[in-house]
Parts: C-alpha cells; sequence; structure tokens
C-alpha cells in the first residue's frame, strides 16, 4: 500500500470506510471520502469520488489510486489506475 496516494472506495457510509481504514492500517487522510456531502449514490459513488477529487486538484496526475466498491451479495470489484494530463485543455483524465 506504500505505492498507493488515494484510497477512492464506495461512499456506502463513513463507519464502513473508518473500518477499511484502519484494517488497511492507513490514516483516514488517504481516503477520499463524500458520503457526508452526497450520501451513498450506489454504483456512482466511486466516479463521483474521483471525478470530484481530480476537478478539485486533490488528486494530481501521476498519482496512484486504488479505486474499490462493493454491491449486493459477494459482489466487488477494485481497480489501481493512474491518471494522466492530457494536452486537450491539459485536463486531467484516467
Amino acid at each position: 500500500m506504500d505505492d498507493i496516494h488515494w484510497v477512492v472506495p464506495h461512499q456506502a457510509n463513513r463507519r464502513i470506510i473508518d473500518a477499511a481504514a484502519r484494517s488497511m492500517n492507513l490514516p483516514d487522510c488517504r481516503f477520499i471520502v463524500n458520503v457526508d456531502r452526497v450520501a451513498n449514490t450506489s454504483a456512482a459513488s466511486v466516479p463521483i469520488a474521483l471525478a470530484e477529487a481530480l476537478e478539485s486538484g486533490r488528486v494530481q496526475p501521476h498519482q496512484t489510486l486504488l479505486l474499490v466498491a462493493f454491491g449486493a451479495g459477494l459482489t466487488w470489484a477494485a481497480a489501481v489506475v493512474q491518471p494522466q494530463r492530457t494536452r486537450e485543455n491539459d485536463q486531467t483524465k484516467l
């Protein structure tokens, strides 16, 4: 986890995010969290949190992110990504 700059988790609730941070031995400040403002937006929670972090400049190009989500039953997914700066409009994109 030393190579991961940010964790962008599914925004189900703060209790679950805090428990994940504790179990991963990571400080809360490494997690992108917006559930307190936008609530649980279901499947859109990771993309919304990621978009906000990119637009605000909190996440910088070439930083490494862990995106992780879960759903009903035993469904889950995770991906490690690095945003890149594009020449078109000088925007940061995945």
